[in-house]
């Protein structure tokens, strides 16, 4: 599979001659499309919902788009619930998940009667002592850990029982037995078993495993179990060679599981709730950056006005992402190149060893697959200050979507001092 830059280099520089290097743009129809794919792939199943991850990509103009789209929002702190009140989300569009949470966060929650997903066995009291009287929701959902190694045919995708996550099965069990002799009437069972899966069958794998713990739970304690959140996990083609994924053969397969387990056992009413931030705009953001130097050293340098600050990925987890020199594209990939960034840490690289053409100082470099966890997961280190964000509009127009920060923004929590204020202004 060959990666594509959506923007051309014409466009790339209409836009930094506005808004300068470095900045992230995302294209709107590519996401519209996707979102639009997501709802018919499960379109067989009547209560099914899009939970976007706020995590992945918190910009309130990405997700009016996903509520336009019927989405709701997974969110996991305070800042993330004050998004969705703001945009107008509340009730069963919001899915709470989170883990170690401050009671000020659960609050919050139940305030915008927003579902919420227990991770632990022993957050019921706690969210108990939180309400002090109050009644529990009606519908709540719990968290699923499995434990062991989570296996498929492509052998192992990742290892459950060495994650912070979830209830064990006896925990979840009793969980819902207790909740419902709390008043609690409906229930969620949640599980995220695998991350950035590029696999048809990881969701079916995974459903397959839930729908049976629901109907074993459903059976076993006369319980109404309301949805199953498959979660994330479904991700993208990093690499070129990838095949990416099929969202309606996922789908299929889901459907499938869902016909053969729970609608001989009655519960042919489940809804199927899903959390894919990654897969959404994943591929529908990048980070547009300029080489604005060149080393020549043991090795061969690119150095570009971004940094890890900008995309953390390649950094933290020595990622992946495709780079596209801008006007280029047609031209052989005969150097090799480690493209770099300004912090002051050796990792701070978006490539390593990278085939690329020939790089001129001054030519656009346009990172892919930047739309989810890309600005989400910037810092200041260095000093360093986080980038605009642009989104390119389905008519080929851009607008500013989030301006990039300036020494103000950075200095701001010094306003409290008088001898700092003036670094704030």
């Amino acid at each position: 599979m060959k990666k594509t830059a959506y923007v051309t280099k014409e466009k790339a520089e209409e836009i930094a001659s506005v808004f300068p290097t470095p900045y992230l743009l995302y294209d709107e129809k590519g996401i519209r499309q996707n979102l639009s794919a997501i709802n018919e792939a499960f379109a067989w199943n009547r209560g099914f919902r899009e939970y976007f991850a706020v995590k992945a990509n918190p910009n309130p103009f990405l997700l009016k788009i996903m509520k336009e789209n019927g989405c709701g929002l997974d969110c996991s702190s305070y800042t993330e619930l004050m998004l969705a009140e703001q945009l107008g989300f509340s009730g069963e569009r919001i899915m709470f998940s989170s883990n170690d949470t401050p009671a000020e966060e659960y609050e919050y929650a139940y305030r915008l009667n927003g579902t919420i997903n227990l991770d632990d066995i022993t957050h019921i009291d706690f969210l108990e002592g939180i309400l002090g009287g109050r009644e529990l929701p009606e519908t709540m959902s719990c968290r699923f850990n499995p434990g062991g190694l989570f296996e498929m045919s492509n052998g192992i995708m990742d290892n459950p029982g060495d994650s912070k996550y979830g209830m064990t099965k006896e925990q979840i069990r009793e969980a819902f037995r207790r909740l419902k002799d709390k008043g609690v009437k409906h229930f969620g069972i949640h599980a995220f078993l695998a991350s950035n899966t590029v696999t048809n069958d990881y969701y079916p794998e995974l459903a397959g495993i839930l729908f049976g713990l629901a109907r074993e739970l459903s059976e076993s304690l006369n319980v109404h179990i309301s949805f199953i959140n498959l979660s994330g996990g479904v991700g993208i083609p990093y690499r070129p060679e990838q095949e990416p994924n099929d969202i309606l053969a996922i789908g299929r397969g889901v459907e499938k599981k869902y016909k053969e387990i729970l609608e001989p056992a009655g519960m042919g009413d489940v809804a199927i709730y899903t959390e894919m931030g990654r897969f959404v705009t994943g591929p529908y953001g990048a980070l547009v950056t300029r080489a604005i130097h060149e080393k020549h050293i043991y090795k061969e340098y690119i150095g570009c006005d971004a940094c890890a600050v900008h995309l953390m990925r390649p950094a933290m987890y020595g990622a992946y992402h495709h780079i596209t020199v801008l006007g280029k594209e047609d031209e052989p990939c005969d150097y090799k190149y480690d493209v770099t960034g300004s912090l002051c840490e050796n990792n701070d690289k978006f490539a390593v060893d990278r085939m690329l053409p020939k790089i001129e100082k001054g030519d656009l470099l346009f990172i892919h697959d930047a739309g989810a966890h890309g600005y989400s997961m910037g810092y200041n280190y260095n000093g360093k200050l986080k980038c605009a964000e642009i989104l390119l509009k389905e008519d080929g127009s851009f607008e500013l979507i989030r301006r990039a920060e300036t020494p103000k923004d950075y200095f701001s929590t010094f306003d409290c001092f008088p001898e700092y204020a003036g670094l704030a202004k």
